[in-house]
């Protein structure tokens, strides 16, 4: 009588957490991926924008007023910049035939402050020469070269959108965990006084601070005063849902066997009830930086925001006013190509992360 061939043991997999679970229906999505590898260089060069930008953001140069954008061109194996001159007309400029000087890289250059704390004067890349400037993205009405403000720019209009968010997030789940979890009088208030700040205009609360400030405000304390008050009209709406949230894991089996054991109302909101909202709170932060972002762009377009000298995408939009400007010099609309790649990025990434964070999602 023939035995049966012995049977292999099924191989048991092991349960995925939910975070194990989240990471692998991102992965699914491919434009929330790009949307982030996008982000993550844009980011990369905000932090290192001293070092890859040819030129200080203030610095001008008197005979490049307008200067189109002349990228550097191949000479036999090395990388050369030509010397421009001005031609018939006010801003016409052209190339000096045979007049070139090769483009090196690690060059010094222009002091500046890596990360804002280290003294440095070290370039990526440049000519070392200033009869030979190197204008990627050309040179503005000043003078000053696009691309190095477009660099500077990003340091204030990426970041505000960060540190927006985090004051705002986390000034809106504190308060809507406390007011969830006690519920009562005590939720009454917060939600009456959260009312009261989403009714007040951002917008023109800005401006009207601005107008009692003193005029020659300099950039950082305008910088501050933006960030503050829109983490300020901001926290209100998210404590509105954390609130709701929190009514429901009131009464869930963990937070009753906490209260049980004795821990205090303070660390039960804040180890129990808080971390169950964060993968809320994440895909409603991704969805909400673009709205600081375009925010100080606003401001700052409007000439109430980040000041002159110093570089932000908005004040760099203000020469797009001109139609003149447009027509003729079209380069000055860089900082707007910045600033829809960041919000569509933006956009691509949240949406990515709220489908990937749908349990009911494939």
């Amino acid at each position: 009588m023939e035995t049966a061939a012995p049977q292999p043991n099924p191989v048991i997999e092991q349960p995925l957490s939910p975070w194990q679970l989240f990471w692998r229906r991102l992965k699914r999505r491919r434009i929330a991926l790009a949307g982030g590898v996008i982000l993550i260089g844009l980011y990369a060069v905000s932090l290192f924008a001293g070092f890859i930008a040819p030129y200080r953001y203030d610095r001008i140069d008197d005979r490049s007023f307008f200067h189109p954008p002349t990228p550097p061109r191949w000479q036999g194996f090395h990388l050369v910049m030509p010397r421009y001159e001005k031609g018939p007309g006010t801003f016409n400029y052209r190339a000096v035939l045979d007049d070139t000087k090769p483009v090196h890289f690690f060059v010094r250059g222009d002091k500046y402050k890596l990360f804002g704390l280290l003294p440095a004067s070290i370039h990526l890349f440049g000519t070392g020469d200033p009869n030979y400037p190197v204008y990627l993205l050309g040179a503005d009405q000043f003078g000053r070269d696009e691309f190095s403000r477009l660099l500077y720019g990003s340091q204030i209009s990426l970041s505000i959108g960060v540190v927006g968010i985090l004051l705002s997030f986390s000034m809106g789940m504190i308060m809507g965990g406390i007011s969830g979890y006690f519920s009562g009088r005590t939720d009454m208030v917060i939600m009456r006084l959260c009312e009261l700040i989403m009714s007040i205009p951002a917008l023109y609360l800005i401006i009207s601070l601005r107008a009692a400030f003193p005029p020659g405000m300099s950039s950082a304390k305008v910088y501050a005063m933006i960030v503050v008050i829109l983490s300020f009209i901001g926290w209100a709406s998210m404590a509105r849902v954390i609130r709701g949230m929190a009514l429901s894991f009131r009464e869930q089996q963990f937070v009753l066997a906490a209260r049980a054991l004795g821990q205090t109302h303070l660390k039960i909101i804040v180890r129990h009830i808080l971390p169950n909202t964060f993968s809320y709170v994440i895909v409603a932060a991704t969805l909400s930086v673009p709205y600081y972002i375009l925010g100080e762009v606003v401001l700052s377009f409007l000439g109430v925001g980040i000041q002159e000298p110093s570089a932000s995408w908005g004040n760099m939009l203000t020469a797009a006013q001109n139609i003149e400007y447009l027509r003729n010099y079209p380069w000055l609309l860089a900082p707007g190509a910045a600033i829809f790649v960041t919000v569509l990025a933006f956009n691509f990434l949240g949406d990515g992360l709220r489908d990937a964070a749908d349990a009911k999602s494939n």
